[in-house]
């Protein structure tokens, strides 16, 4: 993952889901290409194949799956491994999101077996404590989303910016390698700004991107602060 990076989620809302998470997937590819800055999307797992076809990654946009479950590839009907997500090529994966969470002993296999699969991640956490255990593991980058903001429109760097700031400084104190996003509530230009200034390598967002009466112009203007 190159960072600064804006990654956005697209969740399962209704509109990002078949042509109107193309369209998105569509403005988030030109103006990664356009301002030669870090896009990653997450799209509905019903649009992946689809999107990595139309949206190959290129140095500046890749294209993550929601989540991925711990089993192989074989007699597991419904289950999504991460071997079939590579194979569509697919970049990495969210995991762990406040909506999706999962437990410790499955978190420590799943970042395990994406490391052997240099399958790259975006694990989520709710909080400092939880940053700090998720660093132990050694994933390439810890998004940090306190579920109360999430949806809100209150960004997290400006309602509780030491949440930012000490995430940061903690999980690097682990491991200087990782990256450090922030998410929750981040909707604006102003948001983003303020994140990287208090030292997150990125941002992570949501709804804010996906319901925008103009996403294009919303994440123009994002990219523009990176």
């Amino acid at each position: 993952m190159k960072t600064p990076v804006i990654a956005l989620n697209f969740k399962v809302y209704e509109e990002s889901a078949a042509k109107d998470g193309l369209n998105l997937c569509e403005i988030a590819y030109k103006l990664s290409n356009k301002h030669k800055k870090n896009i990653i999307v997450s799209p509905q797992f019903a649009d992946l194949s689809l999107v990595c076809r139309q949206f190959p990654s290129n140095p500046y946009f890749q294209i993550y799956s929601q989540h991925f479950d711990s089993n192989l590839q074989g007699a597991f009907t419904g289950s999504v491994p991460a071997e079939s997500l590579k194979a569509t090529g697919c970049d990495g994966s969210l995991l762990n999101h406040s909506e999706k969470k999962i437990n410790v002993a499955e978190l420590i296999n799943l970042v395990h077996r994406a490391r052997q699969l240099k399958f790259d991640l975006i694990v989520c956490a709710d909080d400092i404590h939880e940053a700090q255990s998720i660093a132990r593991l050694h994933p390439p980058c810890i998004a940090v989303e306190p579920p109360d903001l999430i949806g809100s429109g209150i960004s997290v760097s400006s309602a509780r910016p030491e949440i930012v700031s000490e995430s940061v400084k903690e999980i690097k104190k682990i491991d200087p390698k990782i990256k450090v996003l922030v998410g929750a509530g981040v909707s604006t230009a102003a948001d983003v700004k303020k994140s990287i200034e208090l030292g997150a390598d990125g941002v992570l967002l949501a709804s804010a991107f996906v319901k925008a009466k103009d996403p294009a112009k919303l994440l123009e203007e994002m990219l523009l602060e990176l």
